[in-house]
């Protein structure tokens, strides 16, 4: 019988001790460098979703000069949306090989391995010339990230004691938000300096400063060990000869086969994939968009209050010519018409002021999103430990569904990013504390890397096709409404059904609270 399907038996212990006093030196030493590797991952992560709107404007120019603003910002989010894609798919078949990497030759030398990946390409996105290049180091960048999060927690789960792995491994993944909220204040710091006229092209900075994790490979090369029971997994594979004979088994570590051979694994994996999803893509295809939505809500107003201190500069300056050129200017984006060609070369003037300003707007965004998204994620492990695993996701699941929903259709004002926003975080993030705590209950530990990775990472396909869903059902809506804004709205609403999936698997897996680890 496998240790996850029986009924829920009580905790493993009486002990109320809170988990962070159980653990000894050596234990927040593996806690440090474990959630450091997944900060760091997450950080490149948002470095990319918040650099990705002025990638595009550098990447993807108009095809004619009289083409509209309209045309081009759609084919702009729609690059965005391809890059987006193929960095999810990365992500995906990385996990499926470092997860399976990380099962046969260690927790601690695949994690070294994932992060030299991920930060070295996304240094290397810095000096792209085009979509195409851009796209490729994505891919490969998303190849590391993928590969990073099972080795991380099946290691967290295999060393934390038994009564603090829950909260361990929570707070390990609230920490990530910490991650996506040094990306944010890295793009409005750069924000405020474009605005200025102090950097150009601040996207590319960004992308270079995610290659400064690579220097944690030092710790990790340094001092990090395998966890003693993935070892003795190992050495019980390594005492079977190959050619012991037809009576004797042989254990298969990172075995693929093994993991949907076995009945139980099986539905454990296909199961957990699907629960998997209706979080991944919602955050990956809805929820990171939310940026990009304030950035296209707010376009008008802050080109507006640019062109007006334009004007007034100039009127101050006894050019009224120009004043009137700036007035023109100020009624054609307000209209969302094309600029009269001789006044082109002046609008640019203005691009650096206006991109700072909606750059402090989105990184704003961001910082809400992940102030919820910590409180979210360590409140799962909170209540996961109090009512159960199952139950907490069924709460987590409905709340995002109905704080996602609300901001794709209410957010408009600033004051909404400091209250919607956060909640919305809080909401949709809390899921993710889910899946790093139960996907590594499902598994023994000679797949327990395996098959986290194949829930947590597999999604990520379907998840790459999202962003090019959302991108038609964009060119849908506009061709209905012909507003960009209404359209991202009403393409956004869409998506969030995705959330529903996992209200059709939960009942079909099983509650691990209080119960071992599957050996």
């Amino acid at each position: 019988m496998h240790p996850t399907d029986g009924p829920t038996k009580p905790p493993l212990s009486g002990d109320r001790t809170p988990w962070y006093k159980q653990l000894n030196r050596y234990h927040w030493f593996v806690f440090t460098v474990a959630a450091l590797g997944w900060l760091f991952d997450t950080m490149d992560q948002q470095l990319f979703v918040l650099a990705r709107p002025a990638a595009m404007r550098d990447l993807v120019k108009p095809e004619t000069p009289t083409e509209s603003p309209k045309v081009t910002s759609l084919r702009q989010r729609e690059a965005g949306d391809i890059a987006t894609s193929l960095f999810i798919a990365g992500w995906a078949a990385g996990g499926l090989f470092f997860g399976m990497l990380g099962d046969r030759i260690g927790r601690a030398k695949t994690m070294l391995i994932t992060i030299l990946i991920y930060s070295i390409f996304t240094g290397l996105s810095a000096f792209s010339f085009g979509l195409f290049d851009f796209a490729f180091y994505r891919f490969l960048t998303g190849l590391g990230v993928g590969g990073e999060f099972a080795v991380g927690v099946a290691l967290m789960a295999e060393v934390m004691p038994a009564q603090a792995r829950t909260g361990a491994i929570g707070m390990l993944q609230a920490l990530s938000a910490v991650g996506n909220i040094t990306a944010a204040l890295i793009n409005l710091g750069l924000g405020v300096a474009e605005e200025e006229g102090l950097v150009t092209s601040p996207w590319r900075i960004m992308f270079m400063i995610g290659a400064l994790p690579a220097l944690l490979a030092v710790a990790i090369r340094w001092g990090l060990k395998e966890p003693e029971v993935w070892q003795k997994a190992h050495d019980l594979r390594a005492a079977v000869p190959e050619n012991a004979g037809p009576g004797t088994t042989q254990p298969q570590l990172g075995s693929y086969a093994e993991l949907f051979g076995d009945p139980v694994w099986r539905k454990h994996a296909i199961l957990g994939l699907l629960l998997g999803c209706s979080g991944i893509i919602g955050l990956w295809s809805v929820g990171f968009f939310t940026p990009d939505l304030i950035r296209y809500v707010q376009r008008k107003g802050m080109a507006s209050e640019v062109y007006e201190v334009k004007i007034s500069e100039a009127r101050r300056d006894g050019n009224d010519n120009n004043a009137k050129n700036w007035e023109l200017i100020r009624n054609a984006e307000h209209e969302g018409k094309q600029f009269p060609n001789a006044l082109v070369d002046l609008q640019k003037t203005a691009e650096p002021s206006i991109n700072g300003r909606l750059t402090r707007w989105s990184s704003y965004t961001s910082l809400m999103i992940n102030f919820g998204a910590f409180f979210g994620i360590y409140g799962f492990s909170v209540l996961a430990q109090r009512i159960g695993r199952k139950p907490t996701f069924v709460i987590a699941l409905t709340a995002a569904f109905i704080s996602t929903t609300s901001v794709f259709w209410f957010l408009q004002d600033f004051w909404q990013i400091f209250v919607m926003v956060p909640i919305m975080g809080f909401c949709q993030l809390s899921l993710f504390g889910g899946y790093a705590i139960y996907f590594p209950e499902l598994f023994p530990t000679r797949l327990r890397s395996t098959g986290t990775s194949f829930c947590y990472n597999v999604g990520r396909f379907a998840a790459a096709l999202g962003p090019l869903v959302k991108a038609a059902l964009e060119r849908f809506f506009q061709s209905i409404s012909d507003d960009p804004v209404q359209s991202l709205r009403y393409a956004g609403v869409t998506m969030c059904s995705v959330f529903l999936i996992g209200f059709f698997v939960l009942p079909f897996l099983p509650e691990t609270n209080g119960k071992p680890l599957p050996e």
